[in-house]
C-alpha cells in the first residue's frame, strides 16, 4: 500500500510540475512578445564597422535612413548617392549602412573589406555598421523591426535585394520604404528630409 500511495503522489507531483513548466513557458512567451511589441528603433545597440557599440538611443530627434549595401551589386554605385545625400543633407538626416550577404553572395568581404572598398571607391564617410542578415532565419533583430508590422505598426516588407531603403522620422516611427530602384537622391526621400 506504501508502494502504490508513493506512486501516486510521485506522479502527482510530475503532473503539477509540467503543468507548472508549461504555465510559465506560457508566461514567458507573453513577456517576451510584450516586450518586442514595445521596442523601438532607438532600444537597439549593434556595433559599428570597427567593432564600437552604437547605442540607437543617440539618434533620438534625428531622421534616419536605413540601407542595407553590398560591394558587388549592380546598385553599388548608388554608394556615391549616399554619400552626396550625406554630404548635402548631413544635418537633417543620418545614414546608415548595414553590409548584409543575404543577395547573390555580393557582400563577402570581412568588415575590414568592406571600410576599405566603400572609403576608397566612394569615399564613404557616414555611419556603417558590422556585416549582418537582412532577411531569413538569421535576420537581425533590427530588420525584424523594420520588416514586421507587429513590432512597426505597418510595415510588413522586407529587403528584396540590396540598397532597399527605410525611413524613420525624427519620433522615432518607421514613415517609408524603399526598394532597391529608388536612388538615395530621389526627390520623395528629400522630401521626407525637409519635412
Amino acid at each position: 500500500m506504501k508502494k502504490l500511495l508513493t506512486i501516486f503522489v510521485f506522479i502527482a507531483f510530475a503532473c503539477t510540475s509540467s503543468v507548472q513548466k508549461n504555465n510559465d513557458e506560457v508566461s514567458a512567451n507573453i513577456t517576451l512578445d510584450q516586450m518586442l511589441m514595445e521596442k523601438s528603433i532607438y532600444d537597439f545597440k549593434l556595433n559599428d564597422i570597427d567593432g564600437n557599440e552604437v547605442d540607437f538611443s543617440q539618434f533620438k530627434g534625428k531622421k534616419l535612413l536605413l540601407v542595407n549595401v553590398a560591394s558587388k551589386c549592380g546598385y553599388t554605385p548608388q554608394y556615391a548617392d549616399l554619400q552626396k545625400l550625406n554630404e548635402e543633407h548631413g544635418d537633417d538626416v543620418v545614414i546608415l549602412g548595414f553590409p548584409a550577404n543575404n543577395f547573390g553572395g555580393q557582400e563577402p568581404g570581412t568588415n575590414e573589406d568592406i571600410k576599405q572598398f566603400c572609403s576608397a571607391n566612394y569615399g564613404v564617410t557616414f555611419q556603417m555598421f558590422d556585416k549582418i542578415s537582412v532577411k531569413g532565419a538569421d535576420k537581425h533583430p533590427l530588420y525584424r523591426w523594420l520588416s514586421d508590422k507587429d513590432l512597426n505598426g505597418w510595415n510588413d516588407k522586407e529587403p528584396t535585394w540590396n540598397f532597399c531603403k527605410y525611413f524613420i522620422d525624427e519620433n522615432g516611427e518607421l514613415k517609408k520604404f524603399f526598394a532597391s530602384s529608388v536612388n538615395p537622391m530621389d526627390q520623395e526621400i528629400i522630401q521626407l528630409i525637409k519635412s
